[in-house]
């Protein structure tokens, strides 16, 4: 499941997932993305992982739509989770953006926050 955070606002998404992802859950974001980038803003993504189980296929279409559509409109990404995602992670998204990449633990996810707010 993929959860938008109350401190979404302005060009910032945030969202934290659990569970299983699926496509439906990007209805919940793709508005986000858009309305940003239809401003000519650049988006700053805090992206949450806890208990993560993955995407199922129509989940990994969807975020491939989303980052194929808006692959310049991105300029910070900040991924909160277990250490061992970051790689994954990284591969993932470095041929759909040059946005800057930064990783951190869950115990660091106020200093996610305030390095994605810069």
């Amino acid at each position: 499941m993929l959860e938008v955070l109350d401190f979404t606002h302005d060009n910032i998404i945030a969202t934290k997932v659990s569970g299983e992802v699926k496509g439906k859950d990007y209805e919940k974001v793709q508005p986000y993305v858009d309305d940003i980038a239809e401003k000519g803003q650049k988006i700053r993504w805090y992206f949450e992982l806890q208990n993560k189980e993955g995407w199922n296929a129509d989940a990994i279409v969807e975020d491939i739509k989303v980052d194929l559509k808006h692959a310049n409109d991105y300029e910070k990404v900040a991924i909160v989770g277990a250490k061992d995602w970051e790689e994954s992670l990284a591969k993932a998204f470095e041929p759909f953006t040059k946005a800057e990449v930064q990783y951190y633990e869950l115990a660091e996810k106020e200093k996610a926050k305030e390095w994605i707010n810069l």
